[in-house]
């Protein structure tokens, strides 16, 4: 998705009300739930939040010239960078070593790599859609965050094709994106 982002790719930057704010927290922490200690932290209380449009109807969302998360249709997603901070957070899976290289030059996630012994996926089971945070065996950071294009439990039985559509990933044009 940020491959070639730029910026170019911005329409334009404002900054929203405190009300709008509110309710972005709320969105965000009605789809991670384990987000909601430390919500105050991503977005500060007295903090100023710029809405960044871009193309394709992607919205990014900035404090204090850093992007915390952004919007792609309904999903907000948090920023490579928020998942850094907060990581323990975010719902996670793990890719094996073989996939590191391919998930950094932006591939989506296939299902083997998952489910091969260096992969791991949650033992509860997470809904087709859910955004996910991807790490890989042996690192300790995550590498990407993506969204799941079929349910954990259908990863592990199907083991084929693509399980995670690539969002967002180190190295892509939001990592290296400053205001």
């Amino acid at each position: 998705m940020f491959k070639k982002f730029t910026k170019e790719d911005i329409h334009s930057r404002s900054n929203i009300k405190s009300s709008v704010q509110r309710g972005l927290k709320n969105n965000f922490v009605s789809q991670f739930e384990d987000v909601e200690p430390v919500i105050d932290h991503i977005v500060p209380k007295k903090s100023q939040v710029v809405v960044i449009k871009c193309e394709d109807k992607i919205q990014l969302y900035s404090v204090d010239n850093e992007v915390v998360m952004f919007q792609h249709f309904d999903d907000l997603v948090p920023a490579l960078k928020t998942v850094h901070k907060y990581p323990d957070h975010f719902p996670r899976v793990q890719v094996d070593r073989g996939a590191i290289k391919f998930v950094l030059s932006g591939a989506n996630i296939m299902c083997p790599g998952l489910t091969s012994k260096g992969g791991s996926l949650p033992q509860e089971n997470l809904d087709k859609d859910s955004i996910v945070t991807i790490y890989a065996e042996g690192k300790e950071n995550a590498l990407a965050v993506g969204k799941l294009l079929m349910s954990t439990d259908d990863i592990k039985s199907k083991n084929k094709g693509i399980g995670i559509e690539l969002l967002h990933y180190l190295g892509d044009g939001l990592w290296h994106y400053s205001e």
